[in-house]
Order: C-alpha cells, then structure tokens, then sequence
C-alpha cells in the first residue's frame, strides 16, 4: 500500500512541475503582455502591460469608465507624489513601472505600482492564479494589498 502511495504520490508532482515548466501563464516574461480589466476602489479600467525599451514591463491605462469630472473635463492625476505628471489625463496613468521577469521564481517583480485613486506608490510582484487572472501584490513598508486584473486579450 505505501508503494502504491508513493507511486501516485510521485505521478502527481510530475504531473504538476512538468505543467509549472512548459506552457504555464507564469513559464515566460511575454505572457503578462496584453490588455487587462481592472475594477480598483470603485474605478473600472482598462490597463495595457507592454515591454518597455529596457526590457522591463509597464502598465498603462488605456480607457477609464468615468474620466469626465463633473464639468465635463477630462479627469487627472491630481494626487500623484510627482507634481510633473499631475496633468497627466487619467486614461493614460501609468500603473506599473520597471517590473521584471524572475524565470526561476516564475514571477514579474521588483517594479513600482501606482494608486491613482490614493496617490501612493508601492513595490510590486506579480504572477498568474489561472491564464486569465492576473494577482498583483503591491507593498509599502510591511503593509501589502493584492488584487487581481482580468486579462481580456
């Protein structure tokens, strides 16, 4: 009986870590390229993470559900710490910075996330839950939030 144990036991972790090596949405750098929904502290979104010209990934808001003000204006990144991207219209804030591919951890870290919505930029790591969800952990001294994104394409 232990054998037998032992046999499926070893079948079942083969089974998972050849998966985890080829073909997995976390195996290559390029599979976080694409566009994503975010829906963030009531603000619906859409975010395209592309390589950035030093090989590293960025996110870029694409679209945004409400980017009118109340008179009618194109919204802005009023909160950011960097007053020269404060005029920046709200449909094209850049989320993530400088974020890139671990291949041994099968994960993208190492970048800078931004919340619009808070003003507050924070480390970031990110890796797939399934080939279309995308969690995103953002941390600022000890204090973490993760959410996830929807990829669309």
């Amino acid at each position: 009986m232990k054998k037998i144990l032992s046999i499926i036991l070893c079948a079942v972790c083969t089974v998972f870590s050849s998966g985890a090596q080829d073909g997995g949405p976390n195996s290559s750098a390029d599979n976080i390229a694409g566009l994503y929904f975010v829906s963030h502290e009531g603000e619906n979104s859409k975010v395209r993470i592309s390589r950035d010209t030093d090989g590293t990934f960025k996110a870029q808001v694409t679209w945004l559900e409400n980017r009118l003000d109340s008179d009618g204006n194109v919204r802005l990144d009023e909160k950011n710490p960097d007053k020269s991207l404060r005029d920046t219209p709200c449909d094209r804030i850049v989320i993530i910075e400088k974020l890139s591919y671990n291949p041994d951890r099968q994960r993208w870290e190492k970048g800078k996330i931004y919340d619009p919505t808070r003003g507050i930029r924070a480390n970031a790591t990110c890796s797939f839950d399934s080939p279309d969800t995308l969690r995103i952990r953002g941390s600022l001294m000890g204090i973490g939030e993760t959410v996830f994104w929807k990829k669309l394409e």
